[in-house]
């Protein structure tokens, strides 16, 4: 079953093309890894898939609610940490929050300020904040580019956890091809505008990139970085 349809996309700002027709599908489920250079349109493809931004043309087709994890958490500073995901504040946002910041690891923060926060527990309150959603599709804009290594791949293993319990479809953006290979079903890389790649990787997430030299070597060829790994 498809769970998100987008269908020739085209995008400019002013007289720069940003996308030039992008067609893709996603399957139910599935977790799709959006690489690409700087400047090629992974942010603003994920941002027109979110509703975040208008296409110039072109349609997507979405099952379910939405929900996105940006590299800053956004969390609104003068509300606690579980006032941020239940802005409502009705009993049944307020159980979902409680819910939802302990599948994350964070219980004990509920009530704690934004600003007490580390770099790593601040994006776990935004992907908190999202499950607050019980949504159909993640979408997640490199979530994990402004943290420190460890607090990167701590953030990666609570990702494809929640994803596995809950079975929501993912679509991420990174610059860190380690990273798609890693948590990705599928890795799709952008340039010029249009999707140069489309590729299944085999078996199961999570894997440890270090088994898959050959596939890491190949997807970085194709962005343009030359490297050299042993056969």
């Amino acid at each position: 079953m498809t769970n998100i349809c987008v269908q020739d996309i085209v995008k400019a700002f002013g007289q720069d093309p940003i996308l030039r027709g992008i067609t893709l599908e996603v399957g139910s489920g599935e977790f799709v890894a959006v690489l690409g250079r700087s400047g090629s349109g992974k942010s603003t493809l994920l941002r027109i898939i979110a509703g975040l931004e208008f296409a110039d043309d072109g349609t997507i087709d979405r099952n379910g609610n939405v929900a996105m994890v940006f590299q800053e958490a956004r969390l609104i500073p003068w509300l606690r940490v579980n006032e941020n995901l239940a802005i409502g504040k009705n009993r049944s946002e307020l159980n979902a929050a409680t819910a939802a910041l302990d599948e994350v690891g964070l219980s004990e923060k509920a009530r704690v300020w934004p600003a007490t926060l580390s770099g790593g527990q601040a994006q776990r309150v935004s992907l908190a904040r999202a499950l607050v959603r019980a949504p159909n599709l993640l979408l997640l804009d490199e979530p994990f580019g402004a943290l420190d290594a460890l607090t990167r791949l701590e953030m990666q293993d609570l990702v494809h956890s929640v994803r596995s319990h809950h079975g929501f479809t993912s679509i991420m953006v990174t610059h860190d091809v380690e990273e798609a290979v890693r948590l990705a079903d599928r890795v799709v890389i952008l340039g010029d505008g249009q999707i140069i790649l489309d590729e299944q990787i085999p078996k199961s997430p999570p894997r440890d990139p270090a088994d898959y030299p050959q596939l890491v070597k190949r997807l970085l060829g194709v962005l343009g970085v030359r490297t050299h790994v042993a056969a």
